[in-house]
């Protein structure tokens, strides 16, 4: 995207898309610019914390494991709905590896 130097409005490129053309003040200039498509693979999964995972590397937090009672776990945030949504807290015992979450 290209501005114009007089007015600083955008410029429009022309049918041809050899020119570039200020709509304001009638400004004009040959495109150097080649336009490159860009393919962007997407995921459709969502990476969770896998159990083989070191969990040393992990924030660790005091709460009570809501299966085996062990007062400690590690946790990770993920952003599992809109965006204008708040995030996921998932939380993983040290001890017993369950796994449970909150939405915050």
């Amino acid at each position: 995207m290209k501005f114009c130097p007089k007015c600083e409005a955008r410029l429009k490129q022309d049918t041809s898309e050899k020119n570039s053309t200020c709509p304001k003040c009638g400004y004009s200039e040959k495109s150097t610019n080649q336009r490159k498509q860009v393919t962007v693979e997407s995921k459709s999964t969502i990476d969770v914390l896998d159990e083989n995972e070191p969990k040393e590397t992990l924030p660790t937090i005091k709460i009570e494991c809501e299966k085996c009672r062990h007062d400690e776990a590690v946790w990770w945030m993920l952003q599992t709905r809109s965006a204008d949504e708040p995030t996921t807290q998932f939380y993983r015992c040290t001890k017993c590896s369950y796994t449970w979450r909150n939405y915050a």
